[in-house]
């Protein structure tokens, strides 16, 4: 699908961000961002901050988790597209390397997609639970 530009319409580059994140491919997931991308993980989360640059993102959000976690996985599952906005319902599943606990919670991303790539991300989660799969 492609939107009025001739551009993929928001919602099927968000799908491949998540497809390329699953897959451990970096190279795609960075072929999404846009040179200027800012990334945001939700204040309370162990990455928490903003990201820029899509090597930013794939280094300070992505590798990180994989140091931490064992089989991190975004299910993306709902997308709401309205325009350059796509906010997507999703669950992160993992398992905590340090403790060996089960993470297993409900996420909201919103993205803004502009020609053909993100531009801004920010992420919505229960860091509680985040934190809770942290501790002894």
């Amino acid at each position: 699908m492609t939107d009025f530009t001739g551009c993929a319409a928001p919602a099927d580059v968000v799908r491949r961000q998540y497809l390329a994140s699953a897959a451990g491919d970096l190279d795609a997931l960075r072929a999404t961002l846009a040179p200027d991308v800012e990334w945001t993980e939700m204040a309370g989360f162990p990455l928490a901050g903003t990201y820029r640059t899509p090597e930013g993102v794939t280094s300070g959000v992505m590798e990180r988790l994989g140091t931490g976690w064992d089989d991190w996985v975004a299910h993306d599952d709902t997308y709401i597209a309205d325009g350059e906005n796509v906010v997507v319902l999703a669950r992160y599943t993992a398992v905590n390397k340090a403790t060996g606990h089960l993470l297993d919670v409900r996420v909201a991303h919103h993205f803004i997609v502009r020609g053909g790539q993100i531009v801004r991300f920010e992420q919505f989660v229960d860091t509680a639970k985040v934190r809770d799969a942290m501790l002894p």
